[in-house]
């Protein structure tokens, strides 16, 4: 082997066990990487679920309730993962599914609320 070769798998060898025995720095990179990987997967696969005016609703929606849309997308790829939905969501079928998680929502909290008296 040449000795850059040796140099190439000394190097990436020594980024594993940095990465499995806790280098900080390489650390926090990289759940940040992972983070960002998972935020353009889920963008991904809402992208190929939601028209273009369910996704602006949705994007609205997050802005000002940032938890509700969480919950939908959660929804939403769960749906897409399980094979659920036929074809992209419009606008009223996203509406829809922001009524059942609404309703969702609202009996766990009533639920929660009645087992703390």
């Amino acid at each position: 082997m040449a000795d850059d070769e040796l140099e190439a798998i000394r190097r990436q060898h020594m980024a594993e066990l940095q990465s499995k025995h806790g280098d900080p720095s390489n650390d926090q990179q990289g759940q940040q990487e992972a983070k960002q990987r998972e935020t353009e997967m889920r963008n991904s696969m809402l992208a190929q679920v939601l028209d273009q005016s369910a996704r602006a609703r949705l994007s609205n929606l997050a802005l000002v309730k940032p938890e509700k849309a969480k919950a939908v997308e959660n929804y939403l790829i769960q749906m897409a993962r399980m094979g659920q939905l036929g074809g992209k969501i419009s606008e009223t079928g996203l509406i829809d599914i922001l009524e059942k998680v609404s309703q969702q929502t609202e009996k766990r909290q009533l639920s929660s609320s009645t087992d703390e008296r």
